[in-house]
This record gives C-alpha cells, structure tokens and sequence, in this order.
C-alpha cells in the first residue's frame, strides 16, 4: 500500500511541475515561443516517464507508435480549434475540437499500425495542417499573458489527472492505446483555457495554428523514442527523442528570427 500511495505521490508532483514550469515560460516568452513550450512532451513526456519506471522498454517501443499516430491526431485538434475559435464561445470551440480528437482517435482504432505507417500518418497530415491554417496566423497572437496562481493551479491539476488515469490503466489497454492517450491534448486544451478568455478566439487560434510546425519535432521525437528504445535504453532514447525536439524548435525559432530580419 505504501508503495502505491509512494508511486502517486511520484506521479502528481512530477506531472505539476513540468506543467507549471512550462506555464512559467509562456509567460515570460508569449505567444509564439508558447506554441514552441506547447509542442513539448509536458503531460505526455510526464507520461512517458512514468510508464518507463512500471514497464519494459518493448512496450515503451510500441507506446511511441501510438503517440506518433495521436501526434498527427492533436495536429487536426488544434486546426479545428483555431477554425472554429474564429467565431465561437470557448466552450464551443475546445468542445468541438476535443470531439474531433475523439473521433479521429477512435478511427485509429481501426488501424493495425507500425512505426511506418504512423510516420506517413503524420507526412500526410502535417502538410494539409499547415496548409489550412495558414489563414488563423497573424501577428495580434504577439501579446503576453501572465499567468495567475490559480490558472497554474488548475491546469497542473488536471493534466496530473489525465496522466494518473493513462499510466494507471495502461496494462489494461495496452502499449499503443497508452501511448495515443498519453497525448491526449489536455494540456494544450488547457493552454487554450487560459489564452481565450484574455486575448480573444482570434488570437489563440494564431496560437493553435502556430503549434503545427513546432508538433512535427515532437513527431520526430517520439519516433527516435521508438527506433531507440530497445538498443539503447529507454532512458538514452527519450534524452535523445526530447534533444530532437528541442534541436527542432530551436531551428524554427531561428528561422522566423531570421525571416523577421529580412
């Protein structure tokens, strides 16, 4: 019993201080190095952490296929977000676009999927999603937003939930269910939570659709964590996995810097 109590204790105060570090930075950074922070593994790399200390490194190889294919499947949740933002209440706009992620995540169900076919997945989607949000991004996202105590409260609440729910059920459901729901976008929903209510729909849909570009690194990621898992450890394929995210939102960055200069 101690054991257990031990291991969630382990679970919410590793899960809220990544998610309110990472709410820290958006604070002080804005919006669009938010949408950067916001394609990081927060929830889901606290997840993965955590199955990595109840589960083999076989299953954590197969987790990651789930989570390249829930990748693309977040892509088209924050595209519907930002689309449906443009003119809808909160409640509207996440609502719809959770049930979007739903549906799109049932439909994945139906698939017998590999580390390949996850990857075209995401090479087919990725191109339309930037594609069509290219019209939700604009400059008004440029404002800052502070985050008050409650807000950081709140939002490590319930993505600790979300991530005691997936690690605790996840030998039920198994290696590629746990790594879909792993990044179920409940900590990129509850960023869109924060944003609305203060800069407009408008604005945080700029955010939504930014946060495209910056998810194909967290694709590539999740996908070194697959290739590596086994050979090297799962511990070396997430410092790796998570170094490639980073490498990637560090050249983005660059690159819009670069194009600001022009």
């Amino acid at each position: 019993m101690l054991i257990v109590v031990l291991g969630l204790l382990l679970k919410i105060a590793m899960t809220a201080t990544i998610v309110v570090a990472a709410s820290v930075v958006v604070e002080r950074s804005g919006p669009f190095v938010g949408s950067l922070i916001a394609a990081l593994p927060t929830a889901g790399g606290a997840a993965m952490i955590i199955l990595a200390i109840e589960h083999t490194p076989g299953f954590i190889a197969q987790s990651a296929v789930g989570s390249v294919v829930s990748n693309a499947v977040c892509a088209i949740f924050a595209l519907s977000y930002a689309a449906l933002a443009q003119r809808r209440s909160l409640p509207v706009s996440l609502g719809g676009a959770f049930l979007v992620w739903f549906f799109c995540a049932a439909l994945t169900r139906l698939v017998d999927w590999s580390a390949t076919s996850a990857v075209l997945l995401n090479v087919a989607v990725f191109p339309l999603a930037i594609l069509a949000g290219r019209g939700f991004r604009a400059d008004g996202a440029a404002k800052r937003v502070k985050f008050t105590g409650a807000d950081l409260a709140w939002r490590a609440g319930v993505v600790t939930l979300c991530v005691i729910v997936v690690t605790g059920v996840s030998a039920a459901i198994g290696s590629f269910a746990s790594g879909l729901f792993a990044f179920f976008p409940v900590a990129l929903g509850s960023y869109f939570v924060i944003l609305h209510p203060r800069i407009g729909g408008p604005a945080t849909a700029s955010v939504a659709a930014h946060v495209q570009a910056p998810l194909i690194g967290l694709g590539l990621s999740l996908l070194a964590v697959h290739l590596l898992a086994q050979p090297v450890g799962v511990w070396w394929s997430y410092a790796i996995g998570l170094s490639i995210g980073i490498g990637w939102n560090a050249l983005l960055w660059t690159l819009r810097n670069w194009r600001q200069r022009a």
